[in-house]
């Protein structure tokens, strides 16, 4: 069956802690994510909590990036949602790899929108 998205649930282990507290940073490398993913960037917001850790969430036309930092476990939980073909989820995964540095990470895809259509298009008409 064809599925109208994809979804990324990642983790990611033993960052720098410094790096994860950083909202500019933790900003350019989720845009730079989006980017290096092939998608088409429509707004972003983030903020940095205090005492520490940054969500943010950048809206692409193709759906989202998320992130959730806690830098003083040196942990961050990011989420990329794509629909259609274009975007590459894995791309932007690679990239917070590279980016982040985390000595451990794990990453699981799902399925969104799994419907039983034959014809099954992301944007019907388009």
């Amino acid at each position: 069956m064809k599925s109208l998205g994809k979804q990324l649930l990642i983790e990611l282990y033993d960052c720098k802690p410094k790096l994860l507290n950083d909202v500019k940073a933790i900003e350019n490398i989720m845009k730079e994510a989006a980017e290096y993913s092939r998608a088409k960037i429509i707004d972003a917001i983030f903020h940095r909590f205090n005492p520490h850790g940054v969500s943010g969430v950048i809206v692409i036309a193709e759906s989202h990036l998320s992130i959730h930092t806690w830098p003083e476990y040196g942990f961050a939980s990011a989420d990329v949602y794509t629909c259609g073909n274009k975007v590459n989820p894995w791309r932007a995964y690679r990239y917070l790899i590279k980016k982040l540095k985390p000595k451990n990470s794990t990453a699981m895809e799902l399925k969104r929108g799994v419907l039983n259509i034959s014809s099954l298009k992301h944007k019907p008409g388009a």
